[in-house]
């Protein structure tokens, strides 16, 4: 469970050795000088990461806006490229060649040198081709050109396939819409029973519950938004929330999440919300 003072800066552990920070920004459909501007208001604000993908068609937004903060006067930290983490995904995996061909193309897309994390995007397209693009992103990582790979959308059984192929590198991340109307407890059971890290896009439920009876009233008793609620209440259970924004309050709100820690109680009734409301796709039961 998350201490109370979770921070920006704060990094979780990844069964590969290394770290990540705990909050990324999601840019889910966002383009142009919207991705740029929103990367570039998340990184003044003191995120360490962004969460991008092939299908979103902004690597390259995503990219140029992280090299301009870098050499920026607004980066007082004087970070560097390796101190910021970008994820992007395989838009679908249709064979060994197609995905090692995409994985570069992404590299190259956002000009960084080197994708952080790189994951399935979902287990469409059956065993073979997942088996076959798993096997392109364990190359790629070899070759330098990823540093951890993960999944996307996958299942229990999608999962439990993979790791008993015995695979040279194990998944470190599995990235799901979870949030307390969508708890997922199955599949983040099995992640965290295989040292897989839950990472929950869609945390703040695309604004969908945010004037739900019991999200506003312990929003009030919290002395917080309904959205840093949620994302706080991902974090208390060891997920990696991804909140989208492209208003620049709103980034920094959501980023604001070490001034108050919800109480046992408050999350088991949080827990209790669920019901299993998919806000967008849901290839987790797919063959």
């Amino acid at each position: 469970m998350a201490g109370k003072s979770i921070s920006l800066g704060s990094r979780i552990k990844l069964a590969n050795g290394q770290s990540m920070p705990q909050i990324h920004l999601g840019v889910y459909l966002t383009s142009g000088n919207e991705t740029v501007d929103a990367v570039k208001w998340a990184l003044e604000a003191g995120y360490r990461a962004i969460d991008s993908a092939q299908m979103y068609r902004n690597e390259r937004e995503v990219g140029s806006s992280i090299l301009a903060y870098i050499s920026s006067p607004s980066n007082t930290s004087s970070l560097k490229r390796e101190d910021i983490h970008f994820t992007s995904k395989l838009a679908s995996n249709t064979s060994y060649d197609a995905a090692r061909k995409s994985i570069k193309q992404s590299v190259k897309q956002s000009g960084l040198g080197y994708i952080d994390l790189f994951l399935l995007h979902s287990p469409y397209g059956g065993k073979t081709k997942r088996m076959e693009c798993w096997k392109a992103v364990e190359d790629a990582i070899e070759d330098g050109e990823v540093k951890t790979g993960g999944i996307s959308n996958f299942g229990v059984k999608h999962m439990q396939e993979l790791l008993a192929s015995k695979p040279r590198i194990h998944p470190a991340v599995n990235q799901i819409e979870v949030h307390p109307f969508n708890t997922r407890t199955e599949i983040t059971s099995f992640c965290q029973e295989h040292d897989i890290v839950v990472e929950a896009y869609a945390p703040l439920v695309r604004a969908m519950r945010m004037k739900h009876p019991t999200i506003t009233s312990l929003s009030k008793k919290y002395s917080c938004t309904p959205a840093q609620l949620m994302i706080r209440w991902s974090l208390q259970h060891g997920f990696v929330p991804l909140p989208k924004s492209v208003t620049k309050s709103r980034i920094i709100a959501n980023g604001d999440v070490g001034g108050f820690e919800i109480d046992g109680a408050d999350m088991k009734s949080m827990d209790g919300l669920d019901e299993y409301l998919v806000t967008d796709w849901d290839p987790v039961d797919c063959d």
